[in-house]
């Protein structure tokens, strides 16, 4: 590859997590997309995990904030910042400027692409490329995507669902809604906020989420439950009480059946014998909302199609990402 090896990286450049692969290595790093800056100077003071640590608990001259939204670039400058510390800390600091693919959602503008493009030159890249994300999901869940076999894959991360039905090397119809994890856990603190009069952070309703989640109401539990602590509406004092895996379920509900909607559109829209092809080897979901209980089963009784998850479902898409830097010479030439 033009003499680079490892100098080539793929990134998931995520609206909840950013995960770099480096050609040659595999994934090297994985850490939140949050920056944390000065509100004074506007000087970054931390990135990632620890950026993370201070979401909720700033004081007023710093500020923790996570520079993509629904998959996009929402601040700019605060992205560049982001990426050109990921590409140093995965490469070493060497001042070796490299290759760089991104994934992206299927339904971004291309003045959206376009800003990711930009975004990593200028963070540090010799020359940037981007990927669609179901694209890169399937390749990273080791689906055929380069044979004359239909297969369907489902990306659920922090911004956006993907759905896409992919062959011969390309995507046949997909959709993408601004519906995944992120605003699971803003329905979560609503839900808390309106029938129990508790206001928590997100960081605190994405804890419940993975830890007694579901994604249907049928097979919830009230017996499950877990301590959550927050500030009570009434008196503006610190206050516990218990949820339960049902109220997780009754909260998310209605945006787990959008993004079961969006499945069964994109469904509608493949061709017979694609359809013929999903219904003999199933739906595979990947992200990190694709480990939400019973989220597979349901989508599976909603469509009738059979469900898997992907081994490793976080990491598939930076996986794909990755596994396409191989064909970035060929990028080249095209450019």
């Amino acid at each position: 590859m033009f003499g680079f090896g490892s100098k080539n990286i793929g990134i998931d450049l995520g609206t909840a997590n950013t995960i770099v692969y480096v050609d040659g290595k595999g994934i090297v790093l994985r850490e939140p997309s949050v920056v944390a800056k000065s509100t004074k100077t506007g000087e970054i003071v931390s990135v990632g995990t620890e950026a993370q640590s201070m979401i909720g608990r700033t004081p007023g001259s710093i500020e923790a904030i996570r520079p993509m939204k629904d998959g996009v670039i929402a601040d700019y400058d605060t992205t560049v910042s982001m990426i050109k510390h990921y590409i140093e800390k995965a490469l070493g600091n060497r001042g070796t400027k490299p290759y760089v693919m991104v994934c992206v959602p299927s339904g971004i503008t291309a003045v959206e692409k376009r800003a990711v493009i930009d975004a990593t030159k200028v963070a540090g890249a010799k020359d940037a490329y981007v990927i669609e994300e179901p694209f890169a999901a399937a390749i990273g869940a080791g689906l055929p995507v380069m044979d004359p076999t239909g297969s369907m894959v489902v990306d659920i991360g922090g911004g956006t669902t993907d759905v896409a039905t992919i062959s011969l090397g390309g995507i046949v119809s997909s959709k993408s809604v601004r519906i995944a994890g992120d605003k699971f856990n803003e329905d979560i603190v609503t839900y808390i906020r309106q029938n129990y009069n508790l206001l928590i952070g997100e960081p605190t309703a994405e804890k419940l989420k993975k830890n007694i989640g579901s994604a249907s109401e049928v097979k919830a539990s009230e017996t499950e439950t877990e301590m959550v602590r927050g500030r009570d509406l009434l008196t503006g004092l610190p206050k516990s009480i218990e949820i339960s895996s049902l109220d997780i379920a009754r909260a998310i509900h209605e945006d787990v059946y959008e993004i079961i909607k969006t499945v069964k559109e994109t469904l509608e829209e493949t061709s017979p014998e694609i359809s013929a092809d999903v219904i003999d080897y199933g739906i595979v979901l990947t992200g990190g909302g694709a480990l939400l209980r019973n989220l597979s089963s349901i989508i599976s009784e909603e469509t009738k199609v059979p469900v898997t998850i992907a081994n490793e479902p976080l990491d598939c898409v930076a996986i794909g990402t990755g596994e396409s830097l191989k064909s970035i010479n060929v990028l080249k030439i095209d450019k």
